[in-house]
C-alpha cells in the first residue's frame, strides 16, 4: 500500500519557485513528523527540511535556508514544501518521508518510516 505520494515536481528555470505536495495515508499521517529529501545524480540523499504534524518544530538544511518552506495541513494529511529562489544545484529527485521518532530534532534520515516515491525538479539555468 502506497503511504506517501508527492507530487509538484517539474521543470522551471533558475529564480523560479515550486511547490511540493505529499499526501500521506492515514498510517502515515499518524506519526510526529515530516521531511523532505532530495537526491541528485551520482550523490547521496540528503536532508532539506523536516517539520512536526503539529507545526511547532521545522528546521532547514543550511543551503534551502529562506528559500524553502516546508508547511502542512494535518486535516488533510499533507505536507508542502514551498520553494523558491530556485537554483541549478536544486535539481533533484525530492522525496518526502515521515516518522514516528522523536529523540531528537530533526530526526536522522534513516529513522524515517515511511517514504514517498520521488518527485523530480530540474532547475535550469
Amino acid at each position: 500500500q502506497v503511504q506517501l505520494v508527492e507530487s509538484g515536481g517539474g521543470l522551471v528555470q533558475a529564480g523560479g519557485s515550486l511547490r511540493l505536495s505529499c499526501a500521506a495515508s492515514e498510517r502515515a499521517a499518524r506519526t510526529y513528523a515530516a521531511g523532505w529529501f532530495r537526491q541528485a545524480p551520482g550523490k547521496e540523499r540528503e536532508f532539506v527540511a523536516a517539520i512536526t504534524w503539529d507545526g511547532a518544530g521545522s528546521y532547514y538544511t543550511d543551503s534551502v535556508k529562506g528559500r524553502f518552506t516546508a508547511s502542512k495541513d494535518k486535516a488533510r494529511n499533507t505536507v508542502y514544501l514551498q520553494m523558491s529562489s530556485l537554483k541549478p544545484a536544486d535539481t533533484a529527485v525530492y522525496y518526502c518521508a515521515t516518522t514516528h521518532y522523536r529523540a531528537t530534532w530533526p530526526p536522522p534520515g534513516d529513522n524515517y518510516d515511511f517514504w514517498g516515491q520521488g518527485t523530480q525538479v530540474t532547475v535550469s539555468s
